[in-house]
């Protein structure tokens, strides 16, 4: 009988780490920042079904890269625990750390688990509160550690290149035309320092205004005020505000497997 090869569970994890973390690069990226009256997210997505950005509550925003069935089923995970929570205690009881910690440990479980791939994904849930200073945006790893960012953060493809553009140029106070343009010019910058010119028509974008008066802050930008918002007018400032799309039901949307 032959002698089972032995690998120390240093090097094993070591492994599991390293296959996720080449998976996740090869999505396009996420960039989320705060602006004055929210956070935005901004996605190089040019498909209108597969989304990666979507509303997981009143106040709660979700973004996702990597392999799409499995952060589609996250989200959806995150829905349903953000929707029983709400009727069962309180609307108020729903909160972005709460739901990072659900996620962190089903991750946490899912790569520490020998009898399964680890989950090729990296997400962030936001949390828009009353001021910007009550704002909260979690990033969650693939090993299901959660790191509490401020200001922008960058997940998939590039990222380490793109949160050092923004930690660079991002500020308090942003308009929402600024922070966009912020977010478009740290996406179009390629691995070797050169530029590419990104369409509205390849971006997936999304904001949680906390100057909305209803209870839902989400909602998509999209077609023409989207194409407005990354035109600035003669004298720099916006050439148009966003108006709120309606957001389908989010449970509704596709569960295909396709990646980016």
């Amino acid at each position: 009988m032959t002698t089972p090869f032995y690998v120390s569970p240093q090097q094993a994890m070591a492994d599991r780490a390293e296959y996720a973390r080449k998976g996740i690069a090869r999505g396009r990226s996420v960039v989320v920042l705060q602006y004055t009256d929210g956070i935005v997210f901004v996605a190089e997505n040019p498909s209108r079904a597969l989304h990666k950005v979507s509303e997981i509550y009143d106040r709660i925003a979700f973004a996702a890269v990597g392999k799409y069935n499995e952060f589609e089923n996250l989200r959806i995970g995150g829905v349903r625990y953000a929707d029983l929570r709400g009727y069962t205690y309180d609307r108020e009881d729903v909160t972005a750390r709460g739901l990072a910690n659900v996620y962190a440990q089903t991750l946490g479980t899912i790569f520490s688990s020998a009898a399964e791939k680890p989950y090729e994904v990296e997400l962030i849930v936001a949390e828009v509160g009353e001021g910007p200073e009550d704002d909260q945006i979690y990033r969650l790893p693939h090993d299901g550690s959660i790191v509490d960012e401020h200001g922008s953060v960058a997940v998939g493809g590039n990222a380490d290149q793109i949160s050092s553009y923004l930690d660079q140029r991002h500020r308090d106070g942003m308009t929402l035309a600024e922070a966009l343009k912020l977010a478009v010019d740290s996406l179009s910058r390629d691995n070797n320092g050169g530029e590419r010119s990104l369409t509205a028509e390849q971006l997936e974008v999304a904001v949680l205004d906390r100057t909305r008066p209803q209870k839902r802050k989400f909602k998509r930008v999209l077609g023409r005020q989207l194409s407005q918002l990354m035109e600035p007018g003669e004298d720099g400032s916006d050439s148009a505000a966003p108006e709120a799309s309606s957001e389908a039901s989010e449970a509704e949307e596709p569960t295909s497997d396709s990646e980016d």
